[in-house]
């Protein structure tokens, strides 16, 4: 068996403004979307390796969504801390627009922590939940020290956090850094227009840092992706940059014609995508799995038993 790495945060959403008219929705969400994804994507020949922090208010409930994955390896590293878990209350404004606000004090992972717990995995998907998975410091250790793939979606890194939790953007200080620690990077169309006007040159200053291929989902547009024709999620001969023309394309999604839920679309895409690439699927085809996904995600709320809708079978009572 490969084991795939999974770094990220759990978080307990409270979400206003999807159903009008109703109770706001209570439900896991953050890096639980992407574990579904994962559960419904990998091949049998990988097992989930989650390398998540939990708060000890929520622990238990934590480990009951573990249980429901198949995919998890039989040692998983979900770590129990005393400080409160992370908890978002999100607003949604319209489909596409919300504001959100984080509360909870999951801390980070340092190298001494998370160093040895990679030991035994082939390839790593990371994604930025909270922005606060790691410091600069560590994805750099991480980097250095780890011979596999690592796919990041670089989400929250761009939110900052107000006195009252509110999100807001920023943009990322040392960027060209945090990009030489990964091999694949995922951000949004709104993260994308904070790094600049030219799309092209985002991208290519994406690929000089290290960058092997970027990815940028565009909501009901589909995605995007910029690479080198040569690219393959494997593990690195080298570090060096991409050399020769970038490769892009951006694959559209099938339209939906009734407004849905939104919420942990980009994590259910970045899963989908990582479960398809590990099984050696070419990106166009493994980017159209993770748009399908992703639009599937729209017509159910929360994580919990979503690997079973995203597979279109029957939830077990």
């Amino acid at each position: 068996m490969k084991r795939l790495g999974v770094v990220g945060t759990m978080v307990w959403d409270t979400i206003h403004g999807r159903a009008p008219q109703s109770e706001p929705i209570e439900e896991w969400g953050g890096i639980a979307y992407a574990l579904a994804a994962l559960e419904a994507s990998l091949p049998e020949d990988w097992e989930l390796v989650p390398l998540i922090k939990v708060g000890k208010d929520l622990a238990a409930e934590a480990n009951t969504f573990l249980n429901r994955l198949t995919h998890r390896a039989a040692a998983e590293r979900f770590i129990e801390v005393p400080e409160p878990n992370n908890r978002v209350t999100l607003l949604y404004e319209s489909d596409n627009r919300r504001a959100e606000r984080l509360s909870g004090g999951v801390p980070p992972w340092t190298w001494d922590q998370l160093g040895p717990m990679i030991r035994d995995v082939d390839a790593l998907y990371l994604n930025f939940i909270s922005g606060f998975e790691m410091d600069l410091e560590t994805a750099r250790y991480l980097r250095h020290a780890f011979a596999g793939p690592i796919y990041a979606d670089l989400h929250s890194l761009f939110l900052g956090i107000a006195s009252d939790g509110l999100r807001l953007p920023q943009e990322v200080p040392q960027l060209d850094l945090w990009m030489s620690c990964f091999d694949v990077v995922q951000i949004n169309e709104d993260e994308l227009a904070l790094l600049g006007p030219d799309p092209l040159e985002v991208a290519a200053r994406a690929l000089s840092a290290g960058v092997r291929m970027l990815v940028v989902t565009l909501g009901p547009e589909g995605a995007v992706y910029f690479t080198s024709p040569s690219f393959a999620f494997a593990g690195r001969s080298d570090r060096l940059p991409v050399a020769g023309p970038i490769q892009t394309t951006r694959l559209p999604v099938e339209r939906v014609l009734e407004a849905g839920d939104p919420t942990g679309c980009g994590d259910v895409f970045g899963g989908t995508l990582v479960g398809q690439l590990v099984r050696g699927v070419d990106v166009e085809p493994a980017i159209g799995k993770a748009n399908a996904f992703a639009r599937r995600n729209l017509t159910v709320r929360g994580a919990t038993n979503l690997h079973y809708h995203l597979r279109g079978e029957i939830t077990p009572t």
